[in-house]
């Protein structure tokens, strides 16, 4: 069966894509940005990468005629961009047009749980993706989703970091919220389970796990599960903004995210049948099979994606090809170089930079510097990396971004996401038995300027230290 799978480098893309391959389809993965898609060397040789943006299809890769099936996997779900219910319009329906010029059999969509008449914006315009997809002429399926638990989910990192970190939790009402869970291995399931079904066409479905909890309920079940307690204390009066500013200090979200959940949270959001359990035989997980399923992938270091890795977690809202190429004029730099290293050790020691194993020097100021990047609604350090010893295009990086991870030229290229009175880039390369390590900054005006002199002094000894370190990572 020949599949174009859309949204192929976003969190639910990423874990559909290897088992489509798995199971024998054909698969074309339609992608903005070639180089954003993390997959392995093995697995990009089995499918097809098409360039394709459904916000501006004048230029795109044209799909192959023959295309059985489309999953529709495109979300802006923190896009501060303006109006974002205007661009996931236009992205469908450019997506339709696009398609109905093919062969196409159904179009598959994983869309939100909607219970309520009042809508949270974003609930909102998944539902009107999912109308724009049922007027098309190719018959869809859509598939509503509530909470999605395992390792690397935007709901499951969050609820990691509020237990983990504060066993004592001052909550708004919305605590008391009803959510069905479902674990991202059932929506596996269903999500394969519906190709070409033939009872499934021109239909919606909700689907959830075995277990119907409030939020306080998650978060209790949540440390149950790891062997502590946790209190809860509900205030009456919390206003979402205030709500927005404490998930995006507290935990790895942003404050556009924050945002959007918080507003979402308020909503009840529980499957209304289990009419697609029963077609496809599935057996639903429980909230708390879930969380030990997702624990099971993070001890043995297995995270097959994570949200954290999607553009929405960070600033960069353009493709990275506009900062791949570092400026030359108008910068502030800081350059260094070390001689006579051993360069597949000290590679080895790059590939593993930041997330629980630090950037090598100075790690108390790389936090300093993370906590009061949150203060200012940054993206902080929290975001860590999603594998302790693989980096990809596109992936984040504690608060940077990365633009290019070439092993072969052992070049890797980082871009700043912490607010910053410009622009930031970071280079290391190693040629030869010599490591350089370059520090770029665009400055944005006077402030800028400003900011980058008065850290000067910081930055002779920690750039100084981190390219040593780097350099003699097999003695620490």
């Amino acid at each position: 069966m020949k599949i174009l799978l859309t949204g192929a480098n976003g969190y639910i893309g990423m874990r559909l894509l290897p088992q489509l391959v798995a199971a024998g389809h054909d698969v074309y993965c339609a992608v903005r940005d070639p180089k954003r898609l993390s997959i392995t060397s093995i697995l990009a040789e089995k499918v097809t990468i098409l360039t394709v943006d459904f916000l501006s299809p004048r230029n795109n890769s044209p799909l192959p005629l023959d295309i059985d099936v489309a999953y529709y996997l495109i979300h802006s779900m923190s896009s501060d961009d303006g109006d974002f219910l205007a661009m996931e319009a236009k992205c469908a329906h450019n997506f339709c047009s696009l398609l109905e010029k093919t062969n196409a059999k159904q179009i598959i969509y994983l869309s939100g749980i909607v219970n309520d008449k009042a809508l949270s914006k974003h609930l909102s315009s998944r539902k009107n993706v999912e109308d724009i997809l049922k007027k098309s002429r190719i018959p869809s399926t859509v598939l509503r989703a509530g909470i999605i638990v395992g390792s690397g989910s935007a709901s499951f990192e969050i609820i990691r970091d509020l237990c983990e970190k504060l066993p004592l939790m001052i909550t708004p009402k919305w605590v008391k919220t009803k959510s069905q869970p479902i674990a991202i291995r059932n929506v596996m399931e269903y999500l394969t389970g519906v190709l070409l079904h033939p009872k499934c066409m021109n239909d919606s479905y909700d689907i959830g796990g075995s277990s119907v909890l409030t939020y306080k309920e998650m978060l209790h079940r949540y440390t149950k599960n790891r062997g502590f307690r946790n209190w809860i204390v509900i205030v009456p009066i919390m206003t979402p903004r205030l709500s927005s500013y404490w998930l995006n200090f507290v935990t790895s979200t942003t404050y556009t995210l924050a945002v959007s959940l918080v507003d979402s949270m308020k909503m009840e959001v529980v499957a209304a049948d289990q009419r697609l359990q029963d077609i496809l035989s599935i057996k639903p997980y429980s909230y708390d099979e879930a969380i030990q399923m997702a624990f099971k992938r993070i001890e043995q270091n297995s995270v097959v994606s994570s949200w954290k890795d999607s553009m929405v977690s960070g600033r960069l809202n353009k493709d990275i090809n506009d900062y791949i190429q570092v400026p030359k004029y108008g910068v502030l730099k800081d350059a260094q170089r070390l001689e006579n290293i051993d360069p597949e050790q000290t590679f080895k020691a790059l590939w593993k930079i930041g997330g629980n194993q630090g950037w090598y020097y100075a790690n108390f100021l790389w936090k300093l510097r993370g906590y009061l990047d949150k203060l200012y609604g940054g993206v902080g350090l929290r975001r860590g990396r999603t594998h302790p010893d693989k980096i990809y295009n596109g992936d984040s990086l504690d608060f940077w971004r990365v633009l290019l991870a070439d092993k072969k030229e052992k070049r890797l290229l980082l871009f700043a996401e912490m607010k910053l009175p410009g622009e930031a880039w970071l280079e290391f390369k190693i040629v030869g038995t010599t490591i350089y390590q370059t520090a770029t900054f665009r400055p944005r005006g006077l402030w800028g300027r400003l900011y980058w002199y008065s850290l000067v002094p910081f930055h002779y000894f920690i750039f100084n230290g981190m390219i040593r370190n780097l350099a003699k990572a097999k003695e620490l």
